[in-house]
């Protein structure tokens, strides 16, 4: 069945749509606008109207929006769908579709739980065009009550990065995604031009091999160069002869979270800082203060959180903490979805704690 609305029939008449696919729009209100979704795979693509299409669905949620929905759900959780076909219960391999099935499962379980939902992307783009169109039908299913992140890690020349943006912002429906910051200003400033968008930077990341460049410290002021132990401890043998990489300077991450604070607003950026590195949080936010974090790390990498919850949390709470595997993999058997949901309550009953007296 075809839901039209008087707004999109001009946009309409002017697409070519495949009839073999279904077309359905989805009506959506977010701050009193209306904003429309064309859910439909393999639309012909041709021309502005089709341009124009992609523009009018669009939705976004804003910076006090996601606060509100915080609040209310007394959650600040991010529920990562690094969705493994490997390891999804073996009575989904069976299904047309056993990503996208896994996913609603796992939503439909989990959504009044938590306040964001994180796609990993690589865990879709590696099985190629079926599971590019799970992920859109992911986040398609997810809506707008929920804050949308792509975990995309992107970041190149200027003209890339804007395609890259129109993939995520225009061509499907997510609120934000993951940057890499290392090419600077111009691979970061084209996520950031889109209204209603977040880009979300990585700062300081949970992975062991932040040891190698973002934990190192800068010596010499505006031409710092970086200089350290790049062996993660095992040896002092790369250290320049009296070098002492705890005086003076500030570390690589610091340096990068103090610059691209400068390229937008707090609406639209946050930064990405692991929860196995807990001990930087203090520092973390003597740069940042006001900006909201992702914090992967919790969960199957050890990362606490009620210590990433005292000391990073802010008058807007400020926080996303992204737990993936330790939720979705809950449980392996046909009530995997149930075992998600009970994962995914424990967490949010130990954030309503933390949430008490803000």
């Amino acid at each position: 069945m075809l839901i039209l609305f008087s707004t999109t029939l001009p946009i309409l008449k002017n697409l070519k749509i495949n009839l073999v696919r279904a077309l359905k729009i989805l009506k959506t209100a977010n701050n009193n606008q209306k904003y429309f979704a064309i859910a439909c795979a393999n639309p012909v693509r041709t021309g502005p109207a089709w341009i124009q299409a992609r523009k009018n669905y669009i939705c976004a949620m804003t910076k006090q929006q996601l606060i509100e929905q915080i609040r209310r759900k007394k959650s600040y959780l991010c529920i990562g769908l690094d969705t493994d076909i490997s390891k999804i219960p073996q009575h989904l391999l069976t299904d047309p579709d056993p990503v996208f099935t896994f996913n609603k499962s796992i939503i439909d379980a989990t959504h009044d739980l938590c306040v964001s939902y994180k796609i990993n992307t690589a865990f879709y783009e590696a099985l190629g065009v079926q599971g590019w169109e799970a992920m859109e039908k992911t986040a398609r299913y997810i809506g707008s009550d929920h804050f949308i992140i792509a975990d995309a890690k992107r970041g190149d020349i200027g003209n890339t990065s804007n395609q890259y943006a129109k993939a995520f912002f225009e061509a499907l429906p997510f609120d934000a995604v993951t940057v890499a910051p290392y090419m600077g200003k111009d691979s970061v400033s084209p996520f950031l031009q889109h209204e209603g968008k977040w880009a979300i930077v990585l700062g300081l990341t949970s992975n062991k091999g932040a040891k190698d460049f973002e934990l190192q410290m800068m010596v010499g002021g505006d031409n710092a160069v970086v200089r350290g132990d790049t062996n993660h401890g095992d040896s002092g043998d790369n250290k320049m002869a009296g070098e002492d990489t705890n005086r003076g300077g500030e570390k690589l991450y610091e340096k990068v979270l103090r610059t691209v604070a400068e390229w937008a607003s707090t609406d639209n950026l946050m930064f990405v800082v692991g929860a196995t590195q807990a001990d930087e949080f203090v520092h973390v936010r003597k740069i940042v203060p006001d900006h909201f974090l992702l914090v992967p790390g919790v969960g199957a990498q050890g990362g606490s959180l009620q210590e990433i919850s005292e000391k990073a949390m802010n008058k807007d709470i400020g926080l996303l903490v992204n737990v993936s595997r330790a939720v979705i993999y809950a449980g392996s058997t046909e009530n995997f979805a149930t075992a998600a949901r009970e994962a995914a309550q424990q967490y949010q009953a130990e954030m309503k704690q933390y949430l008490k007296n803000m």
